[in-house]
């Protein structure tokens, strides 16, 4: 199975860089995952927000495929354990998922195509966080999960 975090605008601060390239490279063990980064959209200052969403909306859409299995980071999703987290990933394996897609969208959210097209939400918690900080909490959530998976020490329960 394929995992593909598509996430909307660079990363600015490097720690977070940093810190995202540690688990990337430690996912690289389980195997292939991937993350697309949709540009920042020119001259979005003279955009009003819904602009933004609808425009960021559709390269999102244009990136997936039919069958991909795709899942919003998002506020008002479901929210797992890391244990259930693992457990999810595993039912997913077992599935033959080919490709399994999650999204984290820019400062504003997602467009309401891009909700309509997937149905499927994750949260990482009730608190909010900036949308460049998630990506390092979600990728190092998946690490954790795969560690789970594999009866690594990486998690303690």
């Amino acid at each position: 199975m394929k995992i593909l975090l598509i996430v909307v605008g660079k990363t600015d601060e490097q720690w977070l860089v940093s810190g995202i390239g540690k688990y990337t490279e430690r996912l690289s063990h389980f195997g292939q995952f991937e993350m697309q980064v949709i540009p920042d959209l020119k001259n979005n200052r003279n955009m009003d927000f819904q602009t933004q969403k609808v425009r960021e909306g559709e390269l999102i859409l244009n990136l997936l495929q039919p069958s991909d299995d795709v899942w919003l980071l998002d506020d008002k999703g479901r929210e797992m354990t890391s244990p259930e987290m693992a457990q999810w990933l595993q039912k997913r394996m077992a599935q033959s998922t080919k490709r399994l897609v999650f999204i984290i969208g820019g400062p504003y959210g997602f467009s309401p195509d891009v909700y309509n097209r997937v149905p499927g939400k994750l949260s990482l918690s009730k608190m909010t966080f900036s949308h460049q900080m998630v990506r390092l909490i979600f990728v190092e959530q998946l690490y954790r999960a795969f560690s789970i998976l594999n009866n690594l020490p990486y998690h303690h329960e």
